[in-house]
């Protein structure tokens, strides 16, 4: 899906990451990968903008859904949900089926979040209207009711335990949620001074209550120099080891319990580079190890 973007390509991103063998590669590591094929949209082109606020409401809401029903159906199936973006309105979806999962099974739920934009709009304070730039803030409770309800209508996650790394582009309006609602960030500039191996530690001290953490990794995260192909590039951003550093952690510490990986946009991309990129940071993820 690309209908939260503003620009088109990162519908094609699964595909993408499909043909660098993300698949083959997770089960050179050992893991039963069972693919479960895209949830399908509708393009651009056959739709009309309703409300330049939240364009194309109501089939991000349907797609996300959707994506939610099977998230929470994999989790009960004691699955590991991996998915594929697209771009980062997706998240929405995706939080919200684990946190539904969560809340059945008492736990407390925290979300990583990497990225160079903090997605913290809504339709009040979004300069676009694009709903990829709005997943975060509806996780916590803000904007607009269809998109905050997205599989049911609850907060789907507390803002303490969304801590968000690599942080380096926001909009006045996300400033001021950040601050309002605590939210532990983690910039570049922070990276800059302290260090990954720092910067890590402390954001998953920041969750070391939670018994269960989503990464949302959006590919523009990383520098255009490691990523080119991503939705919305912005200079200045990880570079190749500090992103696996991130990963390495996280599975060292057994500390993953789902993933979604999103924004990979393969008309802007150098042969597929970023795809592969993407593939060998889930390899880190999952396990692998450089000896």
């Amino acid at each position: 899906m690309d209908l939260g973007a503003g620009r088109r390509g990162v519908d094609m991103g699964p595909s993408a990451i499909r043909i660098a063998g993300v698949s083959e590669k997770l089960q050179s590591l050992g893991h039963n990968v069972i693919e479960e094929g895209d949830i399908s949209t509708k393009i651009p082109e056959q739709q009309k903008v309703k409300n330049p606020k939240l364009k194309y409401l109501p089939e991000i809401v349907r797609a996300c859904s959707l994506l939610a029903a099977k998230i929470e159906k994999i989790l009960d199936s004691g699955g590991f949900p991996l998915v594929l973006g697209g771009d980062h309105s997706i998240a929405i979806g995706t939080i919200a089926g684990v946190s539904n999962y969560c809340k059945k099974k008492n736990k407390k739920l925290g979300v990583l979040w990497v990225d160079a934009h903090g997605d913290m709009n809504t339709d009040v304070t979004s300069p676009s209207g694009n709903i990829h730039g709005m997943p975060a803030a509806a996780s916590i409770g803000l904007g607009a009711l269809e998109l905050t309800s997205i599989g049911g209508d609850f907060q789907k996650l507390d803002p303490k335990n969304l801590v968000m790394i690599a942080i380096r582009d926001l909009d006045t309006g996300e400033k001021a949620a950040i601050r309002k609602n605590n939210i532990p960030i983690f910039t570049m500039e922070d990276i800059d001074k302290h260090g990954m191996a720092v910067i890590i530690t402390k954001a998953l001290r920041k969750l070391k209550d939670v018994d269960f953490i989503h990464v949302s990794f959006d590919l523009d995260a990383m520098d255009p120099k490691e990523c080119p192909g991503v939705g919305t590039p912005v200079k200045g951003g990880l570079d190749y080891r500090e992103a696996h550093l991130i990963m390495e952690t996280l599975s060292e510490n057994n500390r993953l319990n789902s993933l979604e990986v999103v924004e990979a946009n393969p008309i802007l991309d150098n042969r597929n580079q970023s795809a592969e990129f993407a593939v060998e940071l889930m390899q880190s993820g999952f396990g692998k190890k450089i000896i």
